[in-house]
């Protein structure tokens, strides 16, 4: 991928309100970088509402001249959007700084002057630490985005994918959303026996502004309580699937769903990418051969040039008691990592492929589907305690 479409992949959304001391200047820059997209401005945040609303944007900016914080101002901010804030002030405003660490949904404070590249990292971080914030005491409805990815075919992905996801919302009782992102040839709606009259090409390609109600016209419900987004139909289709369309579907469905598994293809590319930035738990499907296992520490070497946590990263052996002159010990050994999970080899699993009936709903006491239903147990929400937060160096020039 080349530099250009990274700077788009990872341009963030923005929206400034309010006024203070070098606003003007600093807004200029900021509408003209080419990591940032400038939704818009409006000096009276009553006036910018209806911008504020609809869930597209990542970051909003609010400039005050107060010394303190400013809470009304913050609360109108917070009705209309759960979008992280960043609060801009000048002058010595050391009670704002230590009332904003505990401020709900004030990701940093910025003291200007300030350096157009430092606000510009500031306004990224906080884009892309929103779902942290949102999962950690955001309001409504936070889901975390479980991504079941193998570098290599045939190791079993979609299968583990589409039954994790069946098992979050059968047995788990989770409103689960599933995601084909084997753009191009995805197998996910076959497992589950369905025929999808619409795809996540349809939605990504509709007119209008993605939210929640356009999303639940184009899932396809299965009997086991679960949505899925099939992939296209048609391979051709699959480019029209972007990253930026990809992102905002994402941020859509973790307002609807509790859980929203993506199955992906082999490949680390835009749409993988994009994924990656929203990714709560990593799975990264194992088996007992040693392509698979050359292929998977080319994907831990690329993860880290990424700089994607090592701890989202859980490493599932699937088919873990075939007999085929390889242990879970030299799988460990070989990749340097510990097997968190462990899938056996079951006959239901094709019986359930070829039938379209997944074993966690149609054979739940199957070996199969007792460890995946392990998996969906242990990717519990767990409790997070409201952490203060440690602000970086730009709180003064």
């Amino acid at each position: 991928m080349n530099s250009n479409n990274t700077t788009i992949r990872d341009r963030a959304r923005v929206y400034v309100t309010g006024s203070c001391d070098g606003l003007e200047r600093l807004r200029d820059a900021l509408s003209e970088h080419p990591e940032l997209e400038f939704v818009g401005w409006s000096e009276q945040v009553g006036e910018a509402t209806a911008a504020l609303a609809g869930g597209h944007l990542e970051v909003v900016v609010h400039a005050t001249r107060d010394t303190s914080l400013p809470e009304h101002e913050l609360a109108v901010i917070r009705e209309h959007t759960r979008s992280p804030i960043v609060v801009l002030a000048s002058g010595e405003s050391s009670a704002l700084l230590e009332e904003a660490l505990d401020a709900e949904g004030v990701a940093d404070v910025i003291l200007l002057p300030q350096l157009t590249e430092n606000v510009v990292f500031a306004l990224r971080k906080a884009a892309h630490a929103g779902r942290r914030l949102v999962a950690a005491g955001g309001v409504g409805r936070a889901g975390r985005i479980y991504t079941v990815f193998s570098p290599k075919g045939g190791t079993g992905k979609t299968a583990i994918a589409t039954n994790l996801a069946v098992s979050f919302a059968k047995h788990e009782k989770k409103r689960t959303l599933l995601v084909d992102l084997d753009l191009q040839f995805g197998d996910a709606a076959i497992m589950l026996g369905l025929e999808p009259e619409k795809t996540i090409y349809d939605l990504v390609t509709a007119p209008g502004e993605l939210d929640s109600e356009k999303l639940a016209g184009y899932v396809t419900k299965h009997m086991s309580g679960l949505d899925i987004l099939p992939a296209p139909l048609r391979p051709e289709d699959a480019e029209l699937v972007t990253e930026a369309k990809l992102t905002r579907l994402l941020e859509v469905a973790r307002e609807s769903y509790d859980a929203i598994v993506v199955d992906t293809s082999p490949f680390f590319h835009g749409p993988m990418l994009a994924t990656l930035d929203r990714t709560d738990e990593l799975l990264m499907v194992c088996g007992l051969d040693v392509p698979t296992l050359k292929n998977v520490r080319l994907s831990m070497q690329t993860l880290e040039l990424l700089s994607f946590p090592a701890q989202r990263i859980h490493f599932v052996l699937n088919r873990s008691n075939s007999k085929v002159g390889m242990s879970k010990k030299e799988v460990e050994g070989a990749l340097e990592v510990k097997i968190r999970y462990e899938v056996p080899s079951d006959r239901a699993v094709p019986l359930g492929v070829n039938r379209g009936q997944p074993p966690a709903s149609a054979d739940p006491s199957c070996d199969f589907a007792r460890g995946i239903r392990s998996i969906a147990k242990s990717m519990r929400t767990p409790e997070q305690p409201k952490q203060r937060r440690r602000f970086p160096s730009l709180a003064r020039a």
